[in-house]
């Protein structure tokens, strides 16, 4: 007879990522607090987003953008609307979508092209604080990964730096799926020196967008600033 797993909650799901993203800063003497966790409510409902807010987390990281918008008006439309959770786009970026992003969303981690770029600068309502915006590098240089090579990256920072509707904020990478701490670190350190290396052009960079589940003790170890975790809080996706 198969023994049915224990069920734990949204909340105590949280906790428990948000205690080992503290101790892997223990770990790697990182300053304590100083990596924050992004929840990826992507594919996830809005009562789930909402057991995580009540838990916490007040950082939601979505991908498709007509699924975010009707969770984001669904809750802000409730009796206790979420007022200070800040809503973060993370997955690919398509022009005809740039409108929605630029109204909706305090920041976006996924911009890899001068052209959306622009777009989300010029579409930026005038009445909202600048977009907080990570450019996206493509570490491994894999076909199926958007992202600019780190090459590329400076020019694309330098651009972003000088639209007065964007801030430029730091990078973002989703590096190959790699199982062995080390060769993950080893994947991160590039990306890690050039964010180094920019900060001193560009004081406004202070986020380094990387590591996930299964990578985020090496990604605190190579100097993330922001953790993106979902399955391990909400379970599986729909």
């Amino acid at each position: 007879m198969t023994q049915k797993q224990p069920h734990h909650s949204i909340a105590d799901n949280y906790q428990q990522v948000l205690a080992s993203i503290r101790s892997q800063e223990d770990r790697f003497h990182r300053p304590a607090d100083s990596v924050h966790l992004m929840t990826v409510s992507k594919t996830h409902d809005a009562d789930k987003v909402r057991q995580a807010y009540v838990a916490g987390a007040r950082d939601f990281g979505e991908n498709y953008v007509q699924e975010a918008l009707d969770k984001i008006t669904a809750l802000a439309q409730s009796p206790q609307p979420l007022n200070d959770a800040t809503w973060h786009f993370i997955g690919p970026i398509q022009s005809n979508k740039t409108r929605d992003i630029a109204g909706e969303f305090a920041w976006v981690h996924s911009v890899d092209r001068l052209k959306i770029a622009q777009r989300l600068n010029d579409q930026r309502p005038d009445n909202l604080p600048p977009l907080n915006v990570c450019v996206q590098v493509n570490l491994s240089n894999e076909d199926s990964k958007s992202g600019v090579s780190l090459d590329a990256a400076e020019s694309l920072c330098a651009s972003i730096a000088a639209m007065p509707r964007l801030q430029l904020r730091g990078l973002m990478a989703i590096p190959a799926p790699c199982a062995e701490h080390e060769q993950q670190r080893k994947a991160f350190q590039p990306l890690h020196a050039a964010f180094k290396e920019l900060q001193q052009r560009h004081p406004t960079m202070d986020t380094l967008s990387i590591g996930m589940s299964n990578d985020f003790a090496a990604a605190i170890a190579e100097g993330s600033t922001m953790i993106r975790i979902g399955t391990a809080i909400f379970g599986a996706r729909s």
